[in-house]
């Protein structure tokens, strides 16, 4: 299951606008590129069901969107035993802004490659 994606760091790096689309785009990017790493996967709609990986997909910005700076990618896994794991990975502002509408698709795919 794909939790709300949060946005951490500097709120006001992008307008409530970008904002609202960045958001979309995280949660849809990132169950995506989990399916595309494991295709037999179910990404479930309900929080109850038995078994099911909850993942929240983080942003962390840094204080400035210059291009010399990063920002910082997380899926955050809560196993159903009740562990946690986070896998996080930097990316440049630079090279995401050259990635324009498909920046989270990027990113979250180069996480989910990371996968085991």
């Amino acid at each position: 299951m794909i939790l709300d994606p949060q946005i951490q760091g500097n709120p006001n790096a992008v307008s409530a606008q970008q904002r609202q689309g960045v958001l979309e785009a995280m949660k849809r990017d990132s169950a995506g590129a989990i399916k595309r790493r494991y295709p037999k996967a179910v990404i479930a709609t309900d929080p109850a069901t038995p078994g099911a990986v909850q993942v929240r997909p983080v942003l962390v910005t840094p204080s400035v969107l210059a291009p010399w700076n990063k920002l910082t990618a997380q899926l955050e896994f809560r196993m159903p035993a009740g562990n946690n794991v986070i896998l996080k990975q930097d990316f440049g502002v630079l090279t995401l802004w050259q990635k324009q509408s498909e920046a989270a698709n990027y990113m979250y795919d180069v996480l989910a490659q990371r996968l085991p």
